[in-house]
């Protein structure tokens, strides 16, 4: 589902969000993230230690609810599934160029230092999570689509 760019705009002035993920249970289980539109999906960095990763690389189905600043002008969930680009499952070279654009989006800045950049996220074992859209709603949709129930293209 290609994101409208009022979608786009409001992810981008609304850098964070809540990553919902399934524990082996079906419980879920939620995450504080900062999130950055990505090639018309949403990205994260996460690193591959967190339960995040190991609930989204059993079940790749997850939610993410990105907020209004204040919490109360609105907000938008994403429903779909997560591409995991981690060292388990991509090439060390297309894995680096993964890293730093998550990074460059997530934090809005460059680093002075790619390959500092590089040995830390390395080390610290970092995986962008790329979350393909399957389903929007929220209030977002109330103020912006007068209306509207869910996003357009939405069930």
């Amino acid at each position: 589902m290609p994101l409208d760019p009022r979608v786009t705009q409001f992810i981008n002035d609304n850098p964070q969000g809540v990553l919902t993920t399934y524990r082996r249970n079906g419980k879920a289980q939620m995450s504080i993230v900062t999130v950055r539109v990505h090639r018309d999906a949403v990205g994260v960095s996460i690193t591959e230690d967190r339960a995040k990763f190991k609930n989204l690389l059993r079940n790749p189905e997850c939610s993410i609810l990105i907020s209004s600043a204040d919490w109360w002008s609105g907000f938008i969930v994403v429903d779909g599934t997560a591409e995991l680009i981690w060292s388990g499952n991509t090439d060390p070279v297309e894995l680096q160029h993964a890293r730093r654009e998550v990074y460059s989006a997530t934090t809005r800045r460059r680093t002075a230092d790619w390959a500092e950049y590089d040995r830390l996220v390395d080390a610290d074992k970092r995986v962008a999570v790329i979350i393909q859209p399957q389903h929007m709603y929220g209030t977002f949709f109330n103020e912006k689509w007068p209306g509207a129930r869910i996003a357009p293209g939405g069930k």
